[in-house]
């Protein structure tokens, strides 16, 4: 009789061949120890084979990430019965989870500023709370009082929570957990009642205070400030500008890319790309800085001390707004204000909610409303009545 031909497996799954009937097997790495483990019986097809595949890559990621589990997959093991590692403990899930946002950096998935906000989160001492407990230990009560006990407003607690959330999410999925305790969590209400006040106010520049920062500028120092009393733009956005990106035709800037931590990207959401508009002022401040920068490259707006791009928002407030504000004997407010002297400037003149939305670079009109409200005029503070054309059916 001819010998039987068995199907191709792929690398890491094999046919093993028994009495009773053949079994796949699949090898891994754990723990620096090559593992071999047998698939429950069953048909051994294509599709079977793939399957064994692609739980052997699962297993793979999941001992890269230390989530893997051994006892979850191969119950009946003798690995199994060994005593438990630390792979389920809080410290080990959440540094794991750390490695996966250093991993999406890494493939320009996600941004150094936010894996830096994630880290500060990770390392704090709050997250030290859950060092020594396994993830399974943790209960809906422990989150609500630690969430509770947090003090800080409810932006940073959202921030703070995004690793946790997602150390709690992949577990559920992996089925290391039973349930999310974040689930049986009420978060929005929780946090809209425990959290601390922002104490951050909007409080734009006056006209007196406007003309007394230009006329504190340098000549070089002028027209960006100008620039930017003239259009708003977020400060990533400003250190960001090209010269290709201003149409002078249409007296129109296109705003395409935004600078995060010295970083250029394009903006966050869709809103963000957009054509702001140029007045007067804002031309004249263009016209004046092309001497200036024009030929030394494609940004618009460069660090007058050295005449280089701007490299972040901490070198703007350092180098130039902070001696501009002394000079001028200003109340100092930090540099996002010239954003809010913008809007409500805009909102105060009449101009609809609408389109200073737009020309902000927001997704729709509620941000807006709820941080400029008292700047805006008392006609659009209501919906307008609906007009009844005479005589229609």
């Amino acid at each position: 009789m001819d010998k039987r031909s068995d199907p191709p497996t792929p690398p890491g799954v094999k046919i093993r061949q028994f009495v009773a009937g053949d079994r796949l097997q699949i090898a891994f790495t754990f723990e620096g120890q090559e593992c071999r483990e047998l698939l429950p019986p069953g048909p051994i097809t294509k599709s079977s084979i793939l399957r064994a595949s692609s739980l052997r890559e699962e297993i793979r990621r999941k001992v890269k990430e230390g989530t893997f589990d051994y006892a979850t997959y191969f119950p009946d093991s003798p690995r199994a019965k060994a005593p438990k590692k630390n792979s389920t403990l809080m410290e080990t899930l959440l540094q794991a989870q750390l490695a996966t946002y250093q991993r999406q950096v890494a493939n320009g998935k996600l941004a150094q500023s936010s894996f830096d906000g994630y880290a500060k989160a990770v390392n704090s001492a709050q997250m030290k709370r859950w060092h020594g407990l396994q993830i399974s230990e943790v209960t809906p009560s422990m989150l609500r009082e630690w969430v509770a006990g947090m003090d800080c407003t409810s932006k940073t607690i959202r921030n703070r929570l995004i690793p946790l959330r997602s150390v709690f999410e992949d577990a559920q999925n992996d089925e290391v957990i039973d349930f999310n305790p974040f689930e049986r969590v009420a978060l929005s209400k929780l946090i809209r009642q425990t959290a601390k006040a922002s104490d951050y106010v909007v409080n734009p520049f006056n006209a007196t205070e406007r003309a007394a920062l230009l006329d504190a500028c340098r000549p070089d120092e002028r027209p960006m400030l100008q620039f930017w009393f003239a259009t708003g733009l977020r400060p990533g956005e400003l250190q960001a500008l090209q010269w290709d990106h201003i149409h002078w035709s249409r007296r129109v800037a296109a705003i395409q890319l935004n600078q995060v931590a010295g970083v250029l990207k394009g903006p966050k959401t869709a809103a963000g790309v957009r054509d702001v508009d140029l007045d007067a002022s804002a031309i004249t401040a263009l016209k004046a800085q092309r001497s200036i920068s024009e030929a030394k490259g494609a940004r618009v707006w460069l660090n007058p001390r050295d005449g280089t791009p701007w490299a972040n928002d901490a070198q703007v407030r350092k180098s130039f707004w902070l001696p501009v504000c002394k000079r001028a004997q200003v109340d100092y407010r930090n540099p996002y204000q010239v954003r809010h002297t913008y809007a409500s400037t805009l909102l105060t003149d009449g101009h609809n909610p609408w389109y200073v939305a737009a020309q902000l670079g927001h997704e729709d009109v509620e941000m807006v409303f709820r941080t400029y409200g008292k700047f805006i005029r008392e006609d659009y503070q209501k919906p307008k009545p609906e007009l009844r054309v005479v005589g229609a059916s």
